[in-house]
């Protein structure tokens, strides 16, 4: 099962704890961390069910591509990282 880890910055806010899921996209494995955590929901996704701006999420190190449709590939051994993507100067 693949696993969805979220930053400790994410755990000050909300109660994240990693999670194994099922699934072979990002949508499907959100969705069932969505599903004993409702509140992260609207924390990672905007109204649109789309990555919010400054989210970003990793799979086995690489950023992933499709940040509307969350479609990108997960195996069974990938691991997840979702963390703001903070910017500033």
């Amino acid at each position: 099962m693949a696993r969805v880890c979220f930053t400790p910055n994410l755990e000050r806010h909300l109660a994240c704890a990693a999670a194994e899921v099922s699934g072979t996209s990002v949508r499907e494995a959100l969705d069932q961390v969505f599903e004993n955590q409702q509140q992260l929901r609207g924390y990672v996704l905007d109204d649109q069910n789309r990555l919010r701006q400054h989210m970003v999420i990793f799979i086995d190190g690489k950023t992933i591509v499709d940040r509307v449709h969350l479609s990108d590939a997960v195996s069974t051994d990938s691991e997840l990282y979702v963390m703001q993507a903070l910017s500033g100067g």
